[in-house]
């Protein structure tokens, strides 16, 4: 068994799931990557200090946090393994001085809308981590614990979006323009990434253009630190997997060996 990347994804809401391109963009990367034995996903919805993992059992209910959609995404579902297993495992690899909290909630959309898309059978044990800061040198130490991870089969990943002003968007549409803020933040984002400029990427607030109005609230680009933090070496460029824009918001997907 090779060892696992780590992924940073835009998971949309759940409208991807009847977008086409991006659809088949998801589906691409986990068609070019070996099949995970695990998932750990981190996504931007669920902000709880400290740690805490979602719920193991089979079939977990799954968590519908949106609002004014179609009936028909409330009815969805997707059904995993028990993850037992991985849950542990990762509670294992969290300091004895950090307790990890278990809870009973089930896989919210940052992770069942793409997983959805990426592994449609799902027959992957899944568990989802809480984001227990906004810290990028915390999210990086705790990417870090979980690297190991990847040598045992499990695919990392980190939902949210490259780019998250939905309240300053005055164009809906799926092929909107990108604003400037939304373009100019990706670019530097690229960049920085290209460069394996961690300290600069860190330092987003202060340094990136766009800012406050790519992000507003941060959680939709603070999962980037895990992914970057899970890297055999966190200074080497990441691959691109997906670029472009979903309503002018930047959809951005890397890929860290």
């Amino acid at each position: 068994m090779s060892t696992m990347p780590a992924l940073y994804i835009g998971h949309g809401a759940p409208m991807l799931l009847e977008d086409a391109l991006w659809s088949s963009q998801l589906r691409g990367i986990s068609e070019s990557i070996q099949k995970p034995q695990a998932i750990v996903i981190v996504s931007a919805h669920w902000e709880s200090q400290p740690v805490t993992l979602s719920n193991p059992e089979a079939n977990a209910p799954l968590v519908y946090d949106f609002g004014g959609f179609d009936k028909k995404f409330y009815e969805m579902q997707y059904n995993t393994p028990d993850a037992t297993g991985i849950t542990n495992l990762v509670a294992s690899m969290m300091p004895d001085n950090e307790p990890v909290h278990q809870s009973d909630r089930g896989l919210d959309h940052g992770a069942w809308v793409p997983l959805k898309v990426m592994y449609p059978e799902a027959d992957i044990p899944v568990v989802q981590m809480s984001m227990p800061t906004s810290d990028p040198t915390k999210l990086l130490e705790l990417g870090k614990r979980l690297q190991p991870l990847r040598d045992q089969g499990v695919l990392i990943i980190g939902s949210g979006f490259m780019t998250h002003g939905l309240r300053y968007l005055r164009d809906w549409s799926t092929e909107a323009v990108a604003p400037s803020w939304s373009s100019e933040f990706d670019a530097w984002a690229a960049g920085a990434l290209a460069n394996g400029d961690i300290d600069a990427l860190s330092n987003y607030r202060e340094l990136a253009p766009g800012m406050p109005y790519a992000h507003p609230t941060v959680e939709h680009f603070t999962p980037l630190f895990i992914t970057l933090g899970a890297a055999t070496s966190i200074d080497a460029a990441p691959e691109t997997l997906i670029d472009g824009y979903f309503m002018g918001l930047s959809k951005r997907s890397i890929l860290v060996a």
